[in-house]
């Protein structure tokens, strides 16, 4: 019996936010505070690719996350659940700055995960004849009205970690669980920022929330920002 080692998918925060371009749709996990890729938003907003669309749960806060990407005016679109704690994302949005796509928050998390499933979308018959139809394709199942909800992939997500192997085997934290895993299995790449990397074997297989199949790098975090802090564990 021959045991191949398992790839070390470790890399430089620069380097693995560098295979992101103009136009790209990028993923960013997170519930709020909680499991939003903040050092990866960052360099993202360092390296500067223009007309992103951007898909996340929320927009979070002034002068956090998504509203550094907003600021810089590196967003094209947002998909979102709501946008009600960002007066940036509010104001781009009145002024026809940025498109926003809102999408409920249980069916974006549906979509996300039917992209990771391999599947093409779902029927449900959440806001039929309200603002959430427009758009949207009716189909009757049963004799019953429903909207097709289509799948939602991505070029890229970003997803923030407890703690990773270097074949990118994750552990998330509480509430950081949310869209994170989701995101990193419907997008084409899965770059981590994990608050520690360690030795293989070290996760054992309960705690492994996602399998390092469906991450492409890993980054270490040196340290975590104050902006981290907001949340305590």
């Amino acid at each position: 019996m021959i045991c191949m080692p398992l790839p070390d998918k470790r890399s430089s925060i620069g380097e693995a936010i560098s295979a992101i371009g103009d136009g790209a749709s990028v993923m960013l996990g997170g519930f709020g505070v909680p499991g939003t890729p903040f050092c990866l938003i960052r360099e993202l907003v360092r390296q500067g690719p223009r007309n992103l669309t951007v898909i996340k749960n929320d927009a979070n806060e002034a002068r956090m996350g998504v509203d550094w990407l907003l600021e810089n005016g590196q967003v094209a679109k947002l998909v979102t659940s709501h946008i009600g704690l960002n007066p940036t994302a509010m104001r781009l949005m009145n002024e026809a700055a940025i498109e926003v796509e809102f999408v409920p928050q249980g069916i974006l998390a549906e979509r996300i995960r039917v992209a990771g499933a391999g599947m093409m979308g779902f029927v449900s018959d959440i806001g039929l004849g309200t603002a959430v139809e427009e758009g949207k394709q009716r189909v009757s199942v049963d004799g019953k009205p429903g909207l097709l909800e289509t799948a939602l992939r991505a070029d890229f997500a970003l997803v923030h970690a407890n703690k990773a192997d270097a074949f990118g085997n994750l552990y998330f934290s509480a509430a950081a669980r949310n869209f994170n895993p989701l995101m990193a299995m419907a997008a084409s790449r899965t770059i981590v920022e994990a608050e520690a990397i360690v030795p293989f074997g070290t996760l054992a297989p309960e705690n492994v929330h996602l399998s390092g199949a469906f991450v492409d790098a890993v980054v270490e975090l040196n340290e975590l920002p104050e902006v981290y802090g907001v949340v305590q564990r």
